[in-house]
C-alpha cells in the first residue's frame, strides 16, 4: 500500500455491540501500566482470541489490504494526554531485534483503532523520515496527512511510514504543558509478515486481566492456583 494514499480512514470499522464491548473493557483497565503503555506489547497469532481485543483485531482484518501476507499483529493500549504527548515521530519497528542487532524491520501495515474523541490530538502521517533535530523529531519535511481520533475510526498505513500524534491544539509537541482531564484512548494493532522478537501473548502475561474473555481469564486463575497432584 506504499504507492497509494499516505492513509487510509474507515469509520464504523467495528460492529457497533463489539466496540461497546471494547470500550467498556478497556475502560476497566483504568491507570493499569499507564507509565508504560506504550512498552506494554503482545503477539496475536490471528487464531482463537484470549480478550477482546484480538476478538476486535478479527473484526477489522477484513479492512487490511496485505492480508495474504500477514501471520499476527502486535498489538497494544494506546493512552495519552495531548497536553503532555510524550511520544517524537517514529517508524513502527521490532523494537528488540533493532536495538539488539541494528537490523531494521518493519510491520506490514500499521493501524490505530480510536476510541474516544478529545481536543486535538490529530494522528500525523508522513512519508519523510523523521528528523532527530526538530522538535519531536518531526520530518523537516510537513507532509502530513492528519487523522482526527473519533470513535470507532480505524486508521491504516505503510507500516515504514514516520507517524506521530500532535498535542491539545494540534501543534508539533514540544514541552509538556499541564495534565489534562481526559486521555486520548486507541488500540494501536501492527500486521506483521513474522513475530517480533520478545513480545508475548496476552495468556502468557497477567496484565490488563479486565481485557480477558471469560474462559480464558479463568483459565489464568486456575492455573495460578492449581495445586500439584500428590504421588
Amino acid at each position: 500500500m506504499s504507492s497509494g494514499p499516505l492513509v487510509v480512514i474507515q469509520d464504523e470499522a467495528l460492529p457497533p455491540a463489539l466496540f461497546r464491548k471494547l470500550l467498556r473493557r478497556v475502560g476497566r483497565v483504568g491507570r493499569e501500566r499507564l507509565e508504560r503503555t506504550y512498552q506494554t506489547t503482545f503477539w496475536f497469532d490471528l487464531t482463537r482470541p484470549t480478550n477482546v481485543v484480538e476478538e476486535a483485531v478479527l473484526a477489522l482484518r477484513h479492512w487490511m489490504p496485505v492480508q495474504a501476507s500477514v501471520i499476527g499483529v502486535e498489538w497494544w493500549l494506546s493512552r495519552m494526554d495531548t497536553n503532555r504527548v510524550g511520544v517524537d515521530f517514529h517508524r513502527d519497528r521490532d523494537e528488540k531485534l533493532a536495538r539488539r542487532t541494528g537490523r531494521i524491520i518493519h510491520p506490514k501495515v500499521s493501524s490505530v483503532l480510536f476510541l474516544n474523541r478529545v481536543k486535538g490530538g490529530l494522528l500525523a502521517v508522513s512519508a519523510s523520515r523523521p528528523n532527530a533535530q526538530n522538535p519531536a523529531c518531526a520530518p523537516g519535511r510537513i507532509d502530513f496527512a492528519l487523522v482526527r481520533p473519533l470513535p470507532n475510526r480505524l486508521a491504516f498505513f505503510s507500516g515504514h511510514r514516520t507517524h506521530g500524534v500532535l498535542d491539545a491544539y494540534n501543534r508539533l509537541p514540544g514541552k509538556t504543558g499541564r495534565v489534562g482531564l481526559r486521555l486520548r484512548v486507541a488500540v494501536v494493532i501492527n500486521w506483521w509478515h513474522r513475530r517480533p522478537m520478545q513480545v508475548p501473548q496476552f495468556s502468557e502475561t497477567k496484565i490488563y486481566r479486565a481485557l480477558a474473555e471469560p474462559r480464558a481469564a479463568s483459565a489464568t486463575t486456575q492455573s495460578m492456583h492449581r495445586r500439584p497432584r500428590q504421588g
